[in-house]
Parts: C-alpha cells; structure tokens; sequence
C-alpha cells in the first residue's frame, strides 16, 4: 500500500477577505482540510505529505496573510491562493529531495535538509480546502476531486498525464520524451506529467499544482477525493451517483433525515464513511489493481428522507 489519506475538520481559520471579492469583510471561516497523496515506488513520500503538507500549507497561509492587502489590491483573492499551493507544493518537493534550506534567508549558511526518500520515490497530491462559501482544490498527478452537485458530477481537477497534449508539449519542449511503454510514461517510466518528488526525472516532472475554485451551492451533495485506483476502473459520474445514493440509504437505514448532528466533524461521518468503504469495494470488484483510497465529505446541512405511506 503507497497511498496516504488525511481528514483534517475545523483545521484552519480563514478571514473571509482570503475567499471571496468582498475585501471589506472581518468575518472569519472555518476551513476543513482533505488530501489523498497517491505514492509510487514506494510509501515513504505519500506519508510524509499526510504528515507534513496540511503543516506548510498553514506555513505559507500565514506567511501571505501578513501582506495580503498588498496582494489583493495587485492580484486578487484567486492569484493568492495559486501562489500559496504553489509555494506549499514546492516547499514540500523541496523537502522531500533533500534541497538546502535557508537559515533565516540568509543564503551564505544553507542547512542541509537529507532527503525524505530515494530519487526513485514520489507522490501525486489532491488536496481540498472546504468552507461554507468556497471548495478550493489543489492538484498534482492523477488522484482526482469530484463534486456532486444535485445529480451531476463536476470535475474539480484534471489528470496530469504524459499524454495530455499541453503536458506532452511541455515535457518535450524542455528536451524530455514521452514514451508509450505499456502505457504513456515520461522518460518511459512514469505515468504521471507531476508529482512531488521524482528528481531524477527534473526538469521533466514538475511540482506545480493546478488550483480550481468553486463556490460552494444548495444543492452540494457530496465531495469525493480518490487516488487512481478508484479512477481507473469509474467514471466521475458513477462514482458521485454511488456515494450520493449510499448516504442517503445509510440515513434511511438508520433513521436519519433532520437536521444532522453538530458535532459533526468532531469524529467520523458514519455516512460518508460508508460511501467511501462502499466505492472501495466497487472499485476492488471492478478489477482494479492499483491501490484504492477514498474520501467522501457530506455537504449537506440536513437531509431530507422520504419515508413510505402505507
């Protein structure tokens, strides 16, 4: 097993200014975390970003609050959040190669950082940030987010794949080959256009993560984040047909239907839970041979259950 998954709730407080066009409101959110980190040739960097990535992501959050004003006025909320994955993601490259660290910026007295894991090893990452007016998605290789939204499925990230036309360009425009050896592979290697790690194969794969936002709904249902494993063998729109379909049995099956409890996010959601072991199973049913992991977040405030009239 190479993948790591983490839920964090309740794991960040956000000024609003940092989610939305409205620069002049002093309101702040409640932000959950999720990632699923897809490890290959090994574990070792998949569990150090369900370890360590939510960490230099509030690193970073923090370094850009204090001159978020400025970088509003010149870029905007959107451009902000890109620049702090961006940094986020690289900061953990960065650790996971053993790059130098500056000693309080100053460049003459580096600390040598030791490598996370072997040049052989890396990682994609999708990682989610989750508040009542935003979902904001980070994502780098080919583990993916899918949104349900009423019954239809939205992409919120899209595969980084050597075949991909815009990556095939830019991996051959730096002097790289995507090779088709048992399937599209960089260099004949790797499947995936981006990870974090795989220096050996720099400046080919990069760590630069897409950033998409989406302004959250009445009609969110759910949110399902998943490593490839789950991808190779469902559609986006079946797997968001069968959580959907299973959270509501659970509710029905267990006398839900009003209001859910407070204290949710305070431990596991036992519905959302059973969507994500139950798109496990499918997945494993269907034939897939690559390792599985599944999250699913419920984001609907109440559920509404229709009982049968006799």
């Amino acid at each position: 097993m190479e993948d790591s998954a983490v839920a964090l709730p309740r794991f960040l407080r956000l000024p609003s200014q940092m989610l939305s066009d409205n620069l002049h409101s002093d309101q702040d959110l409640t932000a959950h975390v999720f990632g699923v980190y897809d490890g290959h040739g090994g574990s070792q960097v998949a569990n150090y970003c369900k370890e360590r990535l939510h960490i230099a992501l509030t690193e970073v959050i923090e370094k850009s609050k204090q001159n978020f004003n400025d970088s509003y006025a010149e870029y905007g909320w959107k451009e902000q959040w890109m620049k702090i994955f961006l940094d986020c993601f690289q900061k953990m490259d960065d650790e996971v190669g053993g790059s130098p660290e500056m000693d309080g910026g100053i460049s003459s007295d580096p600390l040598v950082v030791p490598p996370v894991a072997p040049d052989s090893v890396g990682s994609t990452a999708v990682v989610a940030i989750v508040c009542s007016t935003q979902i904001i998605v980070a994502n780098c290789g080919d583990s993916r987010a899918v949104l349900c939204r009423g019954k239809v499925a939205v992409p919120l990230s899209t595969d980084h794949k050597p075949q991909r036309e815009d990556e095939c360009e830019r991996i051959e425009a730096m002097g790289g080959k995507v090779i088709n050896w048992n399937g599209y592979r960089v260099s004949g290697v790797l499947a995936v256009s981006r990870s974090i790690g795989d220096r050996y194969l720099s400046p080919y794969i990069i760590s630069d993560p897409d950033v998409t936002f989406h302004p959250r709904a009445k009609d969110d249902e759910c949110l399902i984040l998943a490593s490839d494993g789950l991808w190779d063998v469902m559609t986006n729109e079946e797997a968001c047909d069968l959580a959907r379909r299973r959270i509501l049995l659970w509710h029905k099956r267990n006398g839900g239907g009003g209001v859910l409890s407070v204290d949710r996010g305070e431990d596991i959601d036992p519905a959302a839970q059973d969507a994500a072991n139950y798109l496990t199973q499918v997945a494993f049913q269907r034939g897939s041979t690559d390792n599985i992991s599944v999250i699913v977040v419920d984001l609907k405030a109440q559920r509404k259950i229709k009982k049968k009239t006799v």
